[in-house]
């Protein structure tokens, strides 16, 4: 008699393994089948595109560069709503690439309605406010140039405070090495992110896709990384071919590219 209940436990026991065993092959073939599941996921790129809004040198190109990337468009420019509007069509992100004051160089550099340390409060906040207008798809907002306003704690904190009420993210483009705007925001509760590689400091396309390797490598090696390029003189044409070069190759090392958004 014993030895009968025991087959019949041992018996329950296998049939109840391979049940939980079939059940989680299923379940990871749906999720796969879901694109929720990758198993060769090893880090995120968020790579995000500065200087849309001025009809820039390559703004077709990168538009159309078939991954998801985030558009930075800088406010009360000549192509602002036309390249605000053609990247909602086209389903991709953006953000305002908002100019701010440098240390050195022209205000003139800043276009109109720049922030600078001058202003008063309610002028940078009307100033923010008006392009989130202009720019009406954006998610959150980094800054264009800004070594030197990035360091005011008095501006940044207007800034934060405007993202904060509009539930807008914010990307340190890291003009500077200050940590106003990182403390500023996190005292806020605003979504806090920090550039890690600019990939077209030398606009050579080898050059490039050197530094897109050296952020998938930081990607795979910390789970994620936040590249940024450009359009226009700085970028263009060469940022979008190699992008477009190096993807196959990064997505093989298990690179999967996002949106600045869904960043962890």
């Amino acid at each position: 008699m014993f030895v009968v209940i025991k087959k019949k436990h041992i018996v329950l026991s296998i049939i109840t393994i391979i049940i939980i065993v079939t059940l989680f092959i299923l379940g990871k073939a749906y999720l796969k089948s879901k694109g929720t599941l990758n198993e060769n996921h090893h880090g995120y790129i968020a790579i995000v595109i500065d200087d849309f809004g001025n009809d820039s040198k390559g703004t077709e190109e990168m538009m159309n560069i078939g991954i998801p990337f985030t558009a930075a468009i800088m406010p009360f420019m000549s192509s602002s709503v036309k390249d605000s509007e053609k990247a909602k069509e086209k389903g991709i992100e953006t953000i305002v690439h908002l100019p701010m004051e440098p240390e050195k160089g022209k205000s003139s550099w800043l276009g109109p309605k720049g922030i600078t340390v001058d202003l008063k409060d309610e002028e940078i906040k009307n100033r923010v406010e008006a392009a989130f207008d202009e720019v009406n798809s954006a998610v959150g907002l980094n800054n264009h140039m800004g070594s030197k306003a990035m360091k005011d704690k008095r501006v940044v904190g207007i800034i934060m405070g405007v993202l904060k009420e509009k539930d807008k993210i914010f990307l340190d483009s890291k003009t500077t090495s200050s940590r106003e705007a990182e403390e500023a925001a996190k005292s806020l509760g605003v979504k806090y992110y920090g550039r890690n590689i600019f990939i077209d400091n030398n606009k050579d396309i080898g050059s490039i896709e050197k530094q897109l390797d050296k952020a998938a490598h930081l990607a795979i090696k910390e789970g994620s990384a936040i590249a940024i390029g450009h359009v226009g003189v700085e970028g263009g044409v060469v940022t979008a071919n190699a992008i477009k070069n190096k993807v196959p190759e990064l997505k093989k090392k298990g690179i999967e590219f996002v949106y600045l958004s869904q960043m962890p």
